[in-house]
């Protein structure tokens, strides 16, 4: 619906779309500017009042003869402020209101003037619990788009780099801002992205990034390995950028997903690059060492519980010391859930409360249920390992994918033996090798398709690149 010259009908008529009279927070009020009837309207807690009283104070020292005959012109000459818009769509005015932005109308103008004073409750930007690192910067993103996106903007100067604005879901009208580097990215994927994006039919993204990942790649649910790589830390999304991926930023949240990823992406850390190479190459390595004995440790130990006797002797200490009540697949199953339940208990335990519990908890659970002939202190040994591996993975989705997969070939291993446990190995196997990026390419380049060039920089860490001189002329210039 178009704005009329007439202030009353659109006062009217947006008093029953926005029920002004219901909603206390959406303010309205009614002004005089130049001799004319305008109205402010704003969202209490989004606006900051201080610039608009000088704003106001700026309109009232308007004569009638110096006003102009259009909003256009009103905008040039008496908005005392950068950020200014003219709006003629009643909807679209609307959906910036409620952003925060304050809108103005005039009697006479048949356009909106949008005044974008507006400012969000949010958090520092301190380090994230998470995406922790022994050296480098201790900043992270919040849960307010446009901090995320100075953030990154701080660490690449470059003209090339675009921050396209989009919104999805057709209640809340999230901002979605796409962050990538012009000349490096891949045309085709951002084109295919942008269009996923803006044909994403939802209601509303109440997950954030979840809802939009599940919209715009809702192929393969089965597959538990990550599609995404996701961030807090602004370093590595500017790192990504400038590396030709796409990055994506939604509005409340305080992560960043990355696009496209294979399963190297999501592995690396920024802790690789903020050390020496060799020290960097050997994080690496070691993670990546991790994550395949978080895979196969319980299963393999399982598989040699059940041929004990065939076990050479240099193998002879990882026999059960003690008599055996319990089943080790049922162990092992019961201890996989049990320490799930223990992660969440522990995330909604008061922060005052986690400490005792946690002493509480590692006696009871560790000394006793050995004692009491639940657990053979072998298999508490190893789920120990395997649960403190998962946690030198940074990505929760790729912990919990190994941990599905850990769990499948436990249950094989059990009822088929060393055929259950090749057959399981395959199957995680083939998870990670016939799974696909977004953008249709290998989950697993360089090692298919080859290529020993980018093998080398996925397993090892090597030095900055540096730019000739000639190319860096040219930049300069």
């Amino acid at each position: 619906m178009q704005f009329s010259k007439n202030l009353e009908d659109n006062l009217e008529h947006l008093k029953q779309t926005l029920s002004l009279e219901k909603n206390f927070d959406v303010v309205y009020r009614v002004i005089s500017i130049g001799g004319k009837k305008g109205c402010l309207l704003f969202v209490d807690g989004l606006t900051k009042d201080e610039v608009l009283l000088k704003v106001l104070q700026a309109w009232w020292s308007i004569k009638p003869e110096d006003m102009p005959t259009d909003a256009h012109g009103f905008s040039k000459k008496y908005m005392p402020y950068g950020e200014v818009g003219l709006i003629a769509n009643e909807e679209d005015m609307i959906v910036q209101l409620l952003s925060g932005i304050t809108a103005v109308l005039i009697d006479g103008y048949d356009k909106c003037l949008m005044l974008d004073c507006r400012t969000y409750p949010a958090r520092s930007v301190g380090e994230p619990e998470k995406d922790k690192v022994l050296r480098g910067s201790r900043d992270g993103f919040v849960e307010t788009l446009i901090f995320n996106t100075a953030l990154i903007r701080r660490r690449i100067r470059d003209p090339k780099l675009i921050m396209e604005i989009l919104s999805a879901g057709n209640s809340s009208h999230t901002d979605i801002a796409v962050c990538y580097m012009e000349g490096r990215v891949d045309e085709a994927l951002l084109k295919n992205i942008r269009n996923r994006i803006k044909n994403l039919q939802v209601d509303a993204l109440t997950m954030n990034q979840e809802s939009l990942a599940e919209g715009i790649f809702p192929h393969k649910w089965y597959n538990p390995f990550p599609k995404f790589k996701f961030s807090e830390r602004p370093d590595t999304a500017a790192a990504c950028i400038l590396e030709g991926n796409i990055v994506i930023l939604v509005d409340n949240s305080p992560a960043a997903m990355v696009l496209p990823s294979s399963v190297f992406d999501i592995i690396e850390e920024a802790d690789d690059y903020y050390f020496p190479p060799v020290t960097g190459t050997y994080l690496r390595l070691s993670r990546m060492m991790t994550a395949i004995l978080c895979l196969l440790l319980t299963p393999t130990w399982l598989l040699g519980m059940m041929h004990a006797d065939a076990l050479p002797e240099w193998l002879a200490f990882t026999k059960l010391s003690d008599v055996t009540y319990v089943p080790l697949i049922f162990q092992l199953l019961i201890l996989e859930f049990a320490i799930d339940g223990l992660r969440l208990a522990a995330i909604n335990t008061p922060n005052m409360l986690t400490t005792p519990l946690s002493v509480i908890a590692g006696i009871v659970l560790g000394e006793y249920s050995v004692k009491s002939g639940w657990f053979n202190s072998e298999t508490m040994l190893y789920m120990a390992f395997v649960t403190i591996a998962n946690y030198s993975q940074s990505s929760f989705e790729l912990g919990y994918a190994l941990k599905f997969m850990r769990v499948i070939l436990l249950l094989l291993t059990a009822v088929f033996d060393v055929w259950g446990y090749i057959t399981g190995f395959v199957i995680a196997v083939c998870a990670i090798v016939f799974n696909k990026t977004i953008a249709g390419k290998s989950y697993i380049y360089p090692i298919i398709p080859f290529s020993w060039k980018e093998l080398k920089k996925r397993f090892f860490r090597g030095r900055l690149p540096v730019i000739p001189e000639s190319q860096n002329a040219d930049v300069n210039r």
